[in-house]
């Protein structure tokens, strides 16, 4: 059984320690390997790769097979969603054979797509029947496996705590609460308070995700909820390396400390460089203009630039550009 450890910097998933207490939420077309590698560098203490579909993976998809991979990232954690236990423990076992150290169940997207295929935060909505697929997971595999929920489906039915002890029957190790149900999809403001009830329902440790911006949300997201840890998903869009840093923050007071501008600059230089060179110059450069464009922002990069940085189909101007985005330095100024 896993049962939370929390050392006072970091708790333990199953056996695997992590080494703070910020996570890097798995972001759909956003958590590629090379912003997982650019977090992970900067501190934070696990990244997961955005939601590998099982049957999809299990099709001999390229597409789902680059969103397992995790070389160059330790601990290597994937989220996988699904809607049946076979095909997700067949999953498991192969991406555990390609090196994952984490597994992890998703059951919190709420995405049209996704919900409406039964899966995702529709599992929410059949607790026997996540129950069943977490245990089937967890039987296949012999690294940790842990689970992303929400509060609820929606107002009425907010059944977090019940299936976090399910998760616990089953033998996960670690819960995940998006402190908002699927009805709310990404409106209003999460409610960390809420997640305090999963707390109290389980021996597991708990992270508690939704609209963390920096080390002062993340404080008030552990004082209000109880969780072990904190999950950032958008804030870190463009700042790879703000989940090491509020990390950090949470271990050692104070306030966030952005890392300098030159280590800034080649992350996202190196960012780009592995998309392109695993996706190819007009996918990767495709993929890359979300990154690009919040990169950008995030270091007070011009309009004009930003609108260059996004529009180019030209990789090495794509990298002349993003290396001028990095020029002005306002992080460190307001630091």
């Amino acid at each position: 059984m896993c049962l939370a450890q929390n050392s006072g910097k970091g708790v333990f998933v199953g056996r695997v320690r992590l080494d703070g207490a910020a996570l890097l939420a798995p972001m759909s077309g956003i958590s590629d390997l090379g912003m997982r590698r650019a977090a992970r560098h900067f501190g934070a203490a696990l990244a997961f790769s955005e939601m590998v579909a099982a049957e999809t993976y299990l099709s001999g998809d390229v597409e789902a097979a680059v969103r397992s991979e995790g070389d160059g990232v330790v601990p290597h954690a994937v989220q996988l969603v699904g809607r049946d236990p076979a095909p997700m423990a067949e999953t498991a076992r192969r991406v555990e054979g390609a090196g994952a150290e984490i597994i992890d169940i998703n059951m919190g997207c709420p995405a049209r797509r996704v919900a409406g295929a039964l899966a995702g935060a529709a599992l929410m909505r059949d607790l026997d029947h996540a129950e069943r697929l977490m245990t089937a997971v967890a039987e296949a595999v012999r690294v940790p496996v842990t689970l992303k929920m929400r509060l609820g489906w929606d107002a009425a039915t907010l059944n977090a705590p019940d299936l976090a002890r399910r998760a616990e029957r089953a033998g996960l190790c670690m819960v995940t609460v998006h402190a908002r149900t699927r009805a709310q999809f990404y409106e209003g403001r999460a409610d960390w308070t809420a997640v305090r009830a999963v707390v109290d329902s389980v021996r597991l440790p708990v992270a508690v995700n939704g609209d963390c911006g920096g080390v002062e949300d993340a404080r008030a997201m552990l004082a209000q909820s109880g969780a072990d840890a904190v999950m950032i998903g958008r804030a870190a869009v463009g700042a790879p390396w703000l989940v090491g840093a509020v990390s950090r923050a949470l271990n050692e007071g104070g306030p966030v400390r952005p890392p300098p501008v030159d280590d800034r600059r080649e992350a996202a230089l190196g960012h780009l460089d592995w998309l392109l060179g695993r996706l190819g110059g007009h996918a990767g450069l495709r993929h890359a203009r979300k990154h690009l464009s919040a990169y950008a922002e995030t270091e007070g990069a011009a309009a004009s630039l930003r609108r260059r940085l996004v529009t180019t189909e030209d990789p090495k101007l794509a990298f002349r550009l993003l290396d001028l985005a990095f020029e002005s330095d306002p992080l460190e100024a307001a630091a």
